[in-house]
Protein backbone atom coordinates (compact mmCIF):
# COMPACT_ATOMS: atom_id res chain seq x y z
CA UNK A 1 0.00 0.00 0.00
CA UNK A 2 1.15 3.39 -0.56
CA UNK A 3 2.03 5.92 1.91
CA UNK A 4 -0.65 9.10 2.65
CA UNK A 5 0.16 13.04 1.37
CA UNK A 6 -2.28 15.38 2.24
CA UNK A 7 -2.81 19.33 2.59
CA UNK A 8 -2.39 18.56 6.28
CA UNK A 9 0.46 16.17 6.51
CA UNK A 10 2.18 12.80 5.24
CA UNK A 11 2.54 9.48 6.42
CA UNK A 12 5.83 7.51 5.88
CA UNK A 13 7.23 3.99 7.18
CA UNK A 14 7.95 3.87 10.62
CA UNK A 15 10.87 1.62 10.97
CA UNK A 16 11.25 1.32 14.55
CA UNK A 17 7.18 0.26 14.71
CA UNK A 18 7.58 -2.07 12.60
CA UNK A 19 10.67 -3.70 13.76
CA UNK A 20 9.14 -3.85 17.50
CA UNK A 21 6.22 -5.62 16.22
CA UNK A 22 7.28 -7.93 14.49
CA UNK A 23 10.46 -8.50 16.76
CA UNK A 24 7.69 -9.59 19.57
CA UNK A 25 5.21 -10.99 17.03
CA UNK A 26 7.43 -13.42 15.57
CA UNK A 27 8.76 -15.71 18.47
CA UNK A 28 5.04 -15.27 19.70
CA UNK A 29 3.65 -16.74 16.09
CA UNK A 30 6.72 -19.49 15.99
CA UNK A 31 6.94 -20.79 19.76
CA UNK A 32 3.87 -19.05 22.06
CA UNK A 33 1.65 -21.86 21.67
CA UNK A 34 4.02 -24.26 22.35
CA UNK A 35 5.65 -23.42 25.73
CA UNK A 36 1.96 -22.08 26.49
CA UNK A 37 0.75 -22.92 29.90
CA UNK A 38 -1.94 -21.88 32.09
CA UNK A 39 0.92 -21.02 34.95
CA UNK A 40 2.64 -18.45 32.02
CA UNK A 41 -0.93 -17.36 30.93
CA UNK A 42 -1.33 -16.20 34.88
CA UNK A 43 1.64 -14.31 34.91
CA UNK A 44 1.37 -13.06 30.89
CA UNK A 45 -2.49 -11.85 32.15
CA UNK A 46 -1.20 -10.15 35.76
CA UNK A 47 1.48 -8.28 33.74
CA UNK A 48 -0.98 -7.12 31.19
CA UNK A 49 -3.54 -6.09 33.81
CA UNK A 50 -1.17 -4.10 35.74
CA UNK A 51 0.52 -2.45 32.76
CA UNK A 52 -2.40 -1.82 30.51
CA UNK A 53 -4.91 -0.89 33.13
CA UNK A 54 -2.63 1.30 35.76
CA UNK A 55 0.14 2.08 33.34
CA UNK A 56 -2.27 3.50 29.61
CA UNK A 57 -5.26 4.35 30.84
CA UNK A 58 -5.08 5.15 33.72
CA UNK A 59 -1.49 6.74 34.12
CA UNK A 60 -0.38 7.74 30.95
CA UNK A 61 -4.10 7.95 28.73
CA UNK A 62 -6.39 9.47 32.04
CA UNK A 63 -3.70 11.64 34.09
CA UNK A 64 -1.17 12.63 31.72
CA UNK A 65 -2.90 13.31 28.73
CA UNK A 66 -5.97 14.42 29.52
CA UNK A 67 -5.51 15.67 33.08
CA UNK A 68 -8.37 13.93 34.76
CA UNK A 69 -6.92 13.74 38.17
CA UNK A 70 -3.71 14.93 40.04
CA UNK A 71 -1.01 12.99 41.44
CA UNK A 72 1.98 13.42 42.93
CA UNK A 73 5.57 13.22 40.90
CA UNK A 74 6.74 9.82 42.18
CA UNK A 75 3.39 7.51 41.89
CA UNK A 76 2.89 9.79 38.23
CA UNK A 77 6.41 7.86 37.18
CA UNK A 78 5.56 4.97 38.85
CA UNK A 79 2.20 4.76 36.41
CA UNK A 80 4.76 6.08 33.92
CA UNK A 81 6.89 3.00 34.26
CA UNK A 82 4.09 0.44 34.08
CA UNK A 83 3.27 2.41 30.77
CA UNK A 84 6.03 1.29 29.30
CA UNK A 85 6.09 -1.77 30.00
CA UNK A 86 3.43 -2.26 28.33
CA UNK A 87 5.30 -2.49 25.61
CA UNK A 88 4.13 -0.28 23.68
CA UNK A 89 7.03 2.65 23.25
CA UNK A 90 7.70 5.71 24.67
CA UNK A 91 5.60 7.99 27.08
CA UNK A 92 6.41 11.17 24.59
CA UNK A 93 5.53 9.53 21.43
CA UNK A 94 2.66 8.38 22.63
CA UNK A 95 1.36 12.01 23.97
CA UNK A 96 2.49 13.57 20.68
CA UNK A 97 0.47 11.06 18.85
CA UNK A 98 -2.59 11.27 20.75
CA UNK A 99 -2.40 15.37 20.37
CA UNK A 100 -2.18 14.97 16.68
CA UNK A 101 -5.02 12.58 16.49
CA UNK A 102 -7.07 14.19 19.24
CA UNK A 103 -6.57 17.56 17.33
CA UNK A 104 -7.94 16.50 13.59
CA UNK A 105 -10.54 13.87 14.91
CA UNK A 106 -12.15 17.43 15.82
CA UNK A 107 -12.04 18.94 13.03
CA UNK A 108 -14.03 18.27 9.43
CA UNK A 109 -11.48 17.39 7.28
CA UNK A 110 -9.32 15.20 9.23
CA UNK A 111 -6.97 13.27 7.68
CA UNK A 112 -7.62 9.61 6.56
CA UNK A 113 -5.09 8.58 8.42
CA UNK A 114 -7.34 9.17 11.66
CA UNK A 115 -10.46 9.17 10.01
CA UNK A 116 -11.97 5.67 9.92
CA UNK A 117 -13.38 5.87 6.72
CA UNK A 118 -11.43 2.78 5.38
CA UNK A 119 -11.40 -0.51 5.86
CA UNK A 120 -9.82 -3.02 8.42
CA UNK A 121 -6.91 -4.28 6.77
CA UNK A 122 -5.72 -1.05 5.81
CA UNK A 123 -6.26 0.69 8.88
CA UNK A 124 -3.70 -2.22 10.08
CA UNK A 125 -0.88 -1.22 7.80
CA UNK A 126 -1.20 2.33 8.15
CA UNK A 127 -1.91 2.12 11.92
CA UNK A 128 1.32 -0.43 12.95
CA UNK A 129 3.54 0.44 10.01
CA UNK A 130 3.28 3.83 9.41
CA UNK A 131 3.28 7.15 11.47
CA UNK A 132 2.06 11.15 10.84
CA UNK A 133 3.71 14.04 10.19
CA UNK A 134 2.07 17.23 10.17
CA UNK A 135 2.13 19.95 7.74
CA UNK A 136 1.75 22.30 10.96
CA UNK A 137 3.49 20.56 13.34
CA UNK A 138 2.54 23.92 15.78
CA UNK A 139 -1.01 23.16 15.98
CA UNK A 140 -0.74 20.16 17.76
CA UNK A 141 2.54 20.76 19.87
CA UNK A 142 2.20 19.29 23.47
CA UNK A 143 2.31 21.48 26.31
CA UNK A 144 5.95 22.58 27.59
CA UNK A 145 5.57 21.10 30.97
CA UNK A 146 5.49 17.77 29.47
CA UNK A 147 8.17 18.10 26.50
CA UNK A 148 10.25 19.37 29.04
CA UNK A 149 9.91 17.15 31.58
CA UNK A 150 13.04 15.61 32.71
CA UNK A 151 11.54 12.56 33.75
CA UNK A 152 8.98 11.82 30.39
CA UNK A 153 12.27 12.75 28.57
CA UNK A 154 14.64 10.28 30.37
CA UNK A 155 11.72 7.62 29.75
CA UNK A 156 11.91 7.96 26.05
CA UNK A 157 15.33 7.60 25.87
CA UNK A 158 15.33 4.36 27.66
CA UNK A 159 12.14 3.00 27.61
CA UNK A 160 13.45 -0.28 25.47
CA UNK A 161 16.09 -1.06 28.08
CA UNK A 162 12.77 -1.49 30.69
CA UNK A 163 11.75 -4.39 28.68
CA UNK A 164 15.13 -5.84 28.50
CA UNK A 165 15.45 -5.98 32.21
CA UNK A 166 11.74 -7.32 32.16
CA UNK A 167 12.59 -9.80 30.11
CA UNK A 168 15.98 -11.22 32.00
CA UNK A 169 13.71 -11.18 35.11
CA UNK A 170 11.53 -13.31 33.48
CA UNK A 171 14.19 -15.74 32.28
CA UNK A 172 15.31 -15.84 35.66
CA UNK A 173 11.84 -16.63 37.49
CA UNK A 174 10.78 -19.00 34.30
CA UNK A 175 13.36 -19.68 31.58
CA UNK A 176 13.16 -18.61 28.00
CA UNK A 177 9.46 -20.24 27.86
CA UNK A 178 8.35 -17.65 30.18
CA UNK A 179 9.90 -14.93 28.20
CA UNK A 180 8.22 -15.57 25.17
CA UNK A 181 4.73 -15.70 26.62
CA UNK A 182 4.96 -13.01 29.40
CA UNK A 183 6.63 -10.88 27.45
CA UNK A 184 6.65 -11.38 23.66
CA UNK A 185 3.17 -12.44 23.52
CA UNK A 186 1.74 -10.01 26.23
CA UNK A 187 3.45 -7.01 23.90
CA UNK A 188 1.82 -8.31 20.80
CA UNK A 189 -1.12 -9.14 22.03
CA UNK A 190 -1.18 -5.03 23.84
CA UNK A 191 0.12 -3.17 20.24
CA UNK A 192 -2.60 -5.73 18.44
CA UNK A 193 -5.24 -5.33 21.09
CA UNK A 194 -4.28 -1.63 21.48
CA UNK A 195 -4.79 -1.50 17.02
CA UNK A 196 -8.22 -3.31 17.46
CA UNK A 197 -9.91 -1.55 20.19
CA UNK A 198 -8.67 1.57 18.63
CA UNK A 199 -10.41 0.77 15.18
CA UNK A 200 -13.68 -0.84 16.61
CA UNK A 201 -14.18 2.11 19.10
CA UNK A 202 -14.39 4.48 16.24
CA UNK A 203 -16.55 2.51 13.49
CA UNK A 204 -19.04 -0.01 15.52
CA UNK A 205 -21.26 0.85 18.40
CA UNK A 206 -24.08 2.62 20.06
CA UNK A 207 -23.79 6.63 20.10
CA UNK A 208 -24.84 8.59 23.65
CA UNK A 209 -23.55 11.50 22.32
CA UNK A 210 -22.85 14.06 19.41
CA UNK A 211 -20.35 15.88 19.27
CA UNK A 212 -20.65 18.75 16.42
CA UNK A 213 -17.72 19.67 13.90
CA UNK A 214 -15.94 16.60 14.96
CA UNK A 215 -14.92 14.08 12.03
CA UNK A 216 -15.33 11.10 14.49
CA UNK A 217 -17.43 10.79 17.81
CA UNK A 218 -16.62 7.53 18.69
CA UNK A 219 -18.57 4.26 19.78
CA UNK A 220 -19.63 2.21 22.91
CA UNK A 221 -19.14 -0.65 22.91
CA UNK A 222 -20.02 -3.06 26.58
CA UNK A 223 -17.53 -5.97 25.93
CA UNK A 224 -14.75 -3.96 24.09
CA UNK A 225 -14.93 -1.60 27.31
CA UNK A 226 -15.13 -4.28 29.67
CA UNK A 227 -11.95 -6.00 28.45
CA UNK A 228 -10.28 -2.34 27.87
CA UNK A 229 -10.68 -1.05 31.41
CA UNK A 230 -12.94 1.53 29.65
CA UNK A 231 -11.68 2.01 26.57
CA UNK A 232 -13.78 0.98 24.66
CA UNK A 233 -16.60 3.34 25.56
CA UNK A 234 -15.12 5.91 23.25
CA UNK A 235 -18.34 8.16 22.49
CA UNK A 236 -18.24 9.08 26.21
CA UNK A 237 -14.63 9.67 25.98
CA UNK A 238 -15.05 11.60 23.14
CA UNK A 239 -17.91 13.90 24.55
CA UNK A 240 -16.10 14.33 27.50
CA UNK A 241 -12.27 14.32 27.00
CA UNK A 242 -11.45 15.06 30.54
CA UNK A 243 -13.09 12.63 32.58
CA UNK A 244 -11.49 10.45 34.47
CA UNK A 245 -14.62 7.87 33.73
CA UNK A 246 -15.41 6.64 30.44
CA UNK A 247 -17.88 4.48 31.54
CA UNK A 248 -21.50 6.80 32.35
CA UNK A 249 -23.90 4.29 32.49
CA UNK A 250 -24.31 1.50 35.61
CA UNK A 251 -23.39 -1.08 33.24
CA UNK A 252 -20.62 0.46 31.19
CA UNK A 253 -18.20 -1.58 33.58
CA UNK A 254 -15.16 0.49 33.67
CA UNK A 255 -11.87 -1.13 35.62
CA UNK A 256 -9.77 2.04 34.85
CA UNK A 257 -12.83 4.51 37.02
CA UNK A 258 -12.50 1.75 39.56
CA UNK A 259 -8.72 1.87 39.59
CA UNK A 260 -8.88 5.09 39.90
CA UNK A 261 -11.21 5.75 42.69
CA UNK A 262 -9.22 3.21 44.51
CA UNK A 263 -6.28 5.51 44.09
CA UNK A 264 -8.46 8.12 45.83
CA UNK A 265 -9.53 6.97 48.62
CA UNK A 266 -5.93 5.76 49.16
CA UNK A 267 -4.57 9.36 48.69
CA UNK A 268 -2.52 8.55 46.12
CA UNK A 269 -4.33 10.85 43.61
CA UNK A 270 -6.88 14.01 43.88
CA UNK A 271 -9.20 16.39 42.41
CA UNK A 272 -10.69 13.47 40.00
CA UNK A 273 -13.19 14.87 37.29
CA UNK A 274 -16.28 12.92 36.48
CA UNK A 275 -18.18 13.11 33.45
CA UNK A 276 -20.99 15.12 35.17
CA UNK A 277 -18.12 17.83 34.71
CA UNK A 278 -16.54 18.04 31.54
CA UNK A 279 -14.03 20.09 30.36
CA UNK A 280 -15.61 22.17 27.34
CA UNK A 281 -12.66 23.94 26.07
CA UNK A 282 -10.23 20.50 25.43
CA UNK A 283 -12.78 19.01 22.64
CA UNK A 284 -16.04 20.52 21.03
CA UNK A 285 -19.28 20.61 23.12
CA UNK A 286 -21.18 17.59 23.23
CA UNK A 287 -24.83 17.40 23.21
CA UNK A 288 -26.77 13.91 24.54
CA UNK A 289 -29.02 12.40 21.79
CA UNK A 290 -30.87 9.34 22.28
CA UNK A 291 -28.56 5.72 22.34
CA UNK A 292 -28.55 4.77 18.76
CA UNK A 293 -26.43 2.14 16.82
CA UNK A 294 -24.40 3.62 13.77
CA UNK A 295 -22.52 0.99 11.90
CA UNK A 296 -20.41 1.61 9.37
Amino acid sequence: MPELHTPHGHTRHSWTKIVWLYLMLTPSLLLGWQVLTLERALIAAGLGLLTLCLGHSVGLHRGIIHRAFETSRAFRNVLVTLFILTGLGGPLSWIRLHYVRDYWQNQPDCPDYFAYRHGILRDFYWNLHLRYVPTQAELVEIPRELSEDPWLRFFERTWPLYTLVLAGLLALIGGWELVIVALCMRISAGILGHWFVGIVAHKWGYMRYAIEGAAEEGRNTFVLGLISFGEGFHNNHHAYPRSARMGHAWWEVDLGWLAIRAFERLGLVWKVLAHDRPDSGVKPAARPMPTVWRMG
